[in-house]
């Protein structure tokens, strides 16, 4: 299965949306050994692409991506400290998610990926995250991420059109107890398997839900010559169903 969004018409979101294929990098400054990077032949997705991203009556709300707008309180272009500031008491979509930060991420523009692995000081390239720790049979229950573009620069979202429980299938013959990585989305691409990357438009003010422990993902700030501050929210735990009765 592949990434799902709530949107209006095909022709709004194909305005916000192109795809590329992706590579691996070998060797590159800043990044990772091996991370996953879109390549530069963007284009528009055709109107049927765009039409199979919407979700129908089975999709999980879980794992729906949902494109969302916040108004933001008055910032001074070149204050990216007091963004960060504003991040920490700002109520996000007014009191529809939790109010506890996760964090905040100042990019430099015209990064093609924006996450970075701070132990090493390296970017690493489209990943999935992995604060629930589940399995691979319950994945896709995993918390979204509300992630926020703070400005002042634009930002994307950048999205596999690979979910990882379908990239584990195509590498594991005991899925029983496997834990999914982004090391499962490299090797799935070093093996030949197909995978594109979606990127959807995020102005300041603009943000996105996502279900970041399913699908592969990164920010980027492509295209943008200034700098931009990402905030991160993580949704609410699950609550437990009750055991059905016998």
């Amino acid at each position: 299965m592949g990434p799902r969004l709530l949107f209006g018409t095909v022709s709004d979101l194909r305005r916000r949306c192109d795809v590329a294929s992706v590579r691996l990098t070998h060797s590159e400054p800043g990044y990772a050994p091996g991370a996953l990077i879109p390549c530069d032949d963007w284009h528009p997705l055709t109107a049927a692409e765009a039409e199979n991203l919407r979700p129908n009556d089975t999709t999980p709300d879980q794992t729906l991506i949902e494109l969302v707008h916040r108004q933001l309180p008055p910032l001074d272009p070149d204050d990216l400290r007091g963004r960060l500031e504003a991040a920490a008491s700002l109520d996000p979509l007014n009191g529809r998610w939790p109010t506890g930060l996760l964090g905040c991420a100042a990019s430099p523009g015209n990064w093609t990926t924006t996450t970075e692995d701070s132990t090493i000081g390296r970017r690493i390239g489209l990943h999935v995250d992995n604060f629930d720790r589940l399995p691979y049979a319950t994945r896709h229950h995993g918390r979204r991420r509300l992630c926020l573009n703070l400005g002042p620069g634009t930002r994307y979202l950048l999205i596999g059109d690979r979910d990882v429980q379908y990239i584990c299938r195509t590498l594991h013959t005991d899925l029983d107890h496997h834990y999914p990585h982004t090391e499962d989305v490299r090797r799935h691409v070093a093996a030949g398997h197909r995978l594109r990357c979606l990127r959807i438009h995020v102005q300041p003010g603009d943000g996105y839900i996502a279900p970041t422990e399913l699908l592969p993902h990164d920010g980027s700030t492509m295209n943008s010559a200034e700098p931009s501050v990402a905030a991160f929210w993580l949704g609410r735990q699950p609550v437990a169903r009750e055991p059905s009765l016998p």
